[in-house]
């Protein structure tokens, strides 16, 4: 038979076998997109599955490649490959397993963040680490190893106790440290390279009171006065804001546990708010003459001078659309991240500033994080005791300005690496493959691990096309 005859046949029978899933549904939708509105993928097909059943029947039916997604806030193509398979893994939201008691809860990898919470209120109970934004899917978050604000947590793989995977013959395993650990290590961080995630299991923490606390520190202060200040043991949630045009005067903002009365009485915030008043001032801050100043000077006083004293599930709900911007035609709003060792805390800022400046970057705020080593999994980005700079930035769509955004990009990447540290892989793809070998040697054990696994290269997606 010919080739291409053989190749027609395949994918027909694959198509056949997607549309007979239940209650999986085949979806003709060739363009998978993310947040940004950059890179969108042609993928050939999208199979929605509900259950781990559903997917295992995916992956044995589909002859090509595979890539797994969800909330779709990934921002380089993570989520997809062109040509192939796209798992939609969204309808898969529902709880497996509750025991407030134990402090334990298992949930399908599609389940959002917000839903999780929703769940666990009733209880008394809180996700121990997440992203700072309830939007975002739990497989998502485990497949990037996501960290937030909480204090002395890590990334969220340090909560994770078990998963349940789909590999690529469609064998549905179950992973954790003492279960397929080189599995579980690899899952975890792994973005979508070893297997399909269907179910995570989470320790989970006590809901609290939570006070807010602001403190302006000399940046080269802040590594002292954090460990003095911020890791005496009641702090749960803490950021650091770097703001315009210096990006050289941290003000630090704690939330530590607290018996004072609620100044918000809601327990999660709600859902469907409007948030045109923070599109206008995002425009204001990027189109404005003096936007540069308007952040530091009168908005960001006036939103924290307020005591606030809240629950952790409120102050742990906060819905991503207070980011979003009112078009994404022209111009877009993207992130990228940095992971630094705690000594070279006040050299990187003074070096990442200087990029920020050399290269006319938009960028609005950078946040700054602690993460302690991430011993477990196979793709760390915490080799040691870390900071973490989130650097949330304004570009315009057009190819000229993605020129230029890699350019930076690279610069910073530079940067982080003179110092010691890591970048973080879910964002756009502008790293070289020399960058990327530097910041994650461990690659090189992922690659053995995948072809004992999946020895056809199957699971893939943008990130792993161009890096793996």
């Amino acid at each position: 038979m010919h080739p291409s005859r053989r190749r027609f046949l395949a994918l027909a029978m694959a198509e056949a076998s997607l549309l007979t899933l239940a209650p999986a549904r085949a979806l003709a939708a060739p363009l998978i997109d993310n947040v940004t509105g950059l890179y969108p993928v042609e993928v050939a097909r999208v199979a929605a599955p509900g259950s781990t059943a559903d997917v295992s029947a995916a992956v044995r039916g589909w002859p090509g490649k595979i890539a797994v997604g969800g909330g779709r806030y990934s921002m380089g193509g993570q989520v997809a490959i062109a040509g192939g398979l796209h798992l939609d893994m969204r309808g898969m939201n529902r709880l497996v397993k509750l025991d407030p008691a134990a402090r334990v809860a298992r949930v399908q990898a599609g389940m959002r963040w917000r839903d999780l919470q929703e769940l666990l209120d009733p209880h008394d109970m809180a996700v121990q680490t997440m992203q700072s934004y309830a939007n975002f899917t739990v497989g998502g978050a485990v497949s990037v190893n996501a960290h937030g604000r909480y204090v002395g947590n890590g990334p969220v793989v340090n909560s994770v106790r078990a998963l349940q995977l789909v590999l690529a013959d469609g064998t549905v395993v179950e992973a954790s440290r003492d279960s397929h650990p080189a599995l579980f290590r690899a899952a975890v961080g792994g973005y979508g390279a070893v297997g399909v995630i269907t179910e995570v299991e989470l320790d989970l923490a006590h809901n609290t009171r939570v006070e807010r606390v602001v403190t302006e520190v000399a940046l080269g202060d802040y590594p002292a006065w954090f460990r003095r200040k911020v890791m005496r043991g009641d702090c749960v949630f803490h950021n650091a804001d770097l703001l315009q045009p210096h990006f050289d005067a941290p003000v630090a903002v704690s939330w530590h546990t607290s018996g004072k009365p609620l100044t918000e009485t809601a327990r999660l915030v709600p859902r469907g708010q409007s948030y045109s008043l923070e599109q206008n001032v995002l425009f204001a801050l990027t189109e404005l003459p003096g936007g540069e100043l308007l952040r530091s000077k009168v908005i960001h006083p006036l939103l924290l001078d307020k005591p606030a004293v809240k629950w952790r599930n409120h102050e742990a709900s906060l819905d991503v659309a207070e980011l979003e911007p009112r078009t994404r035609r022209v111009s877009t709003y993207v992130l990228q991240e940095y992971f630094i060792p705690v000594r070279h805390f006040a050299a990187f800022a003074r070096a990442m500033a200087a990029v920020i400046r050399q290269h006319g970057a938009q960028v609005l705020n950078v946040s700054v994080r602690h993460s302690p080593p991430d011993t477990t999994s196979l793709l760390p980005w915490a080799k040691e005791e870390v900071f973490s700079f989130v650097l949330y930035y304004k570009q315009r769509t057009g190819k000229a300005a993605r020129q230029e955004a890699g350019a930076w990009t690279r610069a910073m990447i530079d940067a982080a690496l003179r110092f010691g540290g890591r970048y973080y892989l879910p964002y756009q793809l502008h790293a070289t493959r020399a960058q990327f070998e530097q910041a994650y040697p461990e690659a090189a054990a992922l690659r053995s691990l995948k072809r004992q696994v999946d020895p056809d290269g199957r699971f893939s997606n943008s990130l792993w096309a161009r890096y793996l």
